[in-house]
């Protein structure tokens, strides 16, 4: 789904901190939004957590850094980290050069996969579409 020019794919769930999950049994991929790394701008540096790591949906995890932001980036689900993807720590331009594919943060074995997935929206849901939105609105002004 398109939302303005940012593309959101209908098979990924969606948190309101600009990332994403792709599921795969029963652990998870998240990555950062197309839109989300946009407003970030071009990242320079991304922590890569370590494997083995239990991680708490809505608490951070990791952080990002680009010219003109640096944050925390929250876990999407609860589990423990299976895997962080290595090649962010030497080329962390994955991140704005392919969102949804290369650029992916973590896979997380997700130890509460039913109940996380009830807080997440989804591209087609109108509320993730508003929020969107809204937040497009907010970083224009």
């Amino acid at each position: 789904m398109k939302i303005a020019e940012f593309e959101f794919p209908d098979d990924l769930y969606y948190d309101k901190e600009h990332g994403w999950a792709r599921i795969d049994g029963d652990t998870i991929v998240q990555g950062m939004t197309s839109y989300g790394q946009s407003i970030a701008g071009e990242i320079i540096y991304a922590e890569v957590p370590r494997a083995g790591r239990d991680v708490e949906q809505g608490k951070p995890f990791m952080s990002m850094e680009s010219g003109k932001w640096v944050g925390r980036v929250q876990a999407i689900v609860s589990g423990k980290i299976a895997e962080a993807n290595e090649e962010l720590e030497f080329d962390s331009a994955l991140i704005n050069q392919s969102p949804y594919e290369d650029g992916w943060l973590v896979k997380i074995e997700a130890s509460n996969l039913a109940g996380d997935l009830k807080k997440l929206l989804k591209a087609t849901d109108p509320a993730y579409e508003a929020y969107v939105r809204a937040e497009m609105a907010k970083y224009a002004q």
